[in-house]
């Protein structure tokens, strides 16, 4: 019998344990493939409620972040601490996803160890290394890197070729993200009762909502760019305590990043409005059951800019550029900057211009049809005797 060949799946932060579940999923069903998924620790406890929530048991937890600090010394920690799994596991290729601190530790880290790279969620780009920062940045240097690059979609995949990437090392996947949101909330339909993670007030604010027998009545938000904190952020706050106070019918519910620097913004300036609730952050499944029930989503996220599209929910989103184009092109979500008039008018036109939210809320799929995982998976096997792996020099 022929011996397995090693996935190592690396991941530290919220999303990325979302996008890279699908991928560890399909290696650990293939009868090629064994996958072994690392945990940096780099969102620490929301990671580790992440891993219980998606069902992974990591094969190594390395519980790098410390307090206060900074991504130049948590980079350089990650690096040594991933090189040295990488060259006691060696295997036969390291999986990053996006543009974290982590992704672009391990990316450098293959790349040190001579182990090729496979970068999931390849190409998004807004070449202005300022939005977002650092995630910009990351992501251009991870390219440099990588022997592999699935992008989520064409126009990634052709960011990428122009960039002089080979387009035999580009594979337009879709995003491991909707392979994810898809399976959680048909598995939530197909069960057809409240999953266990929903906390029974969010449960509650819904029934109530639904009483009230109005057309649009719940609006998620999500803020948490680091982009977007100090002023930023504060005016952000004010258009939603206006938005808020002008439709005092409309539930507006807002789980909040416990970095302080948002967190002490939000809870300032919005902890005492009657129909803005303030949650915690909520697990993956709980939020994927919030996502199917509202009926638009102001945010900065990028992964809610791929998933409300493929969920039927219209998205704000709360920034001055972005790197996923497609969602806005199909007309699901629409780019309205940060200013406070401009996201009080286009929030307030959706809760009032039916027009105008029938025509974005249409489930639209430019991310893909929930199968990019098993696309690596494949298009890896047949990459395999193409990439040169040597030993890294002493």
């Amino acid at each position: 019998m022929a011996q397995l060949r090693k996935l190592l799946v690396l991941a530290g932060t919220r999303p990325e344990i979302i996008k890279q579940a699908p991928l560890h999923f399909a290696a650990r069903a293939s009868h090629e493939w064994k996958s072994f998924f690392c945990f940096t620790g780099q969102h620490q406890d929301l990671g580790i409620q992440m891993l219980d929530d998606l069902g992974i048991q990591a094969d190594r937890s390395l519980s790098l972040m410390k307090p206060n600090q900074t991504p130049g010394s948590f980079l350089g920690a990650a690096i040594a601490e991933i090189s040295q799994v990488l060259r006691v596991e060696q295997p036969n290729w390291v999986a990053v996803q996006g543009d974290t601190t982590t992704a672009l530790a391990g990316a450098i880290g293959g790349f040190y160890e001579r182990i090729p790279v496979l970068h999931v969620e390849a190409g998004l780009r807004t070449y202005d290394l300022d939005l977002p920062f650092p995630e910009e940045g990351h992501r251009q240097l991870i390219s440099r890197v990588a022997s592999a690059h699935a992008a989520p979609t064409q126009v990634a995949a052709d960011m990428l070729i122009a960039e002089n990437i080979s387009a035999s090392r580009v594979l337009v996947s879709g995003n491991t993200g909707i392979d994810c949101l898809l399976k959680v909330t048909r598995d939530q339909q197909l069960n057809n009762r409240l999953p266990r993670t929903v906390q029974p007030q969010i449960a509650e604010l819904f029934r109530k909502s639904g009483e009230r027998n109005l057309e649009r009545r719940v609006v998620l938000v999500t803020l948490h760019r680091r982009e977007s904190f100090g002023v930023l952020l504060e005016g952000m706050c004010r258009s939603l305590k206006r938005l808020a106070n002008a439709h005092p019918t409309i539930t507006f519910i807002f789980p909040v990043h416990p970095n302080p620097a948002v967190s002490s913004v939000v809870t300032n300036h919005l902890g005492a409005i009657s129909n803005l609730h303030l949650v915690p952050p909520q697990p993956y499944t709980a939020f994927a059951w919030i996502m199917k029930r509202v009926s638009f989503i102001i945010t900065d996220s990028g992964g809610i800019q791929e998933e409300g599209p493929a969920l039927g929910k219209p998205v704000l989103v709360v920034r001055d550029v972005t790197e996923r184009p497609e969602a806005v092109r199909c007309g699901s979500a629409k780019l309205i900057g940060c200013k406070d008039e401009d996201i009080f008018s286009e929030a307030s036109t959706l809760l009032q211009d039916v027009k105008s939210y029938d025509q974005m809320a249409k489930p639209r799929f430019p991310y893909g049809d929930g199968t990019a995982a098993v696309k690596i998976m494949e298009w890896i096997n047949k990459l395999e005797h193409s990439v040169r792996r040597t030993k890294a020099p002493i």
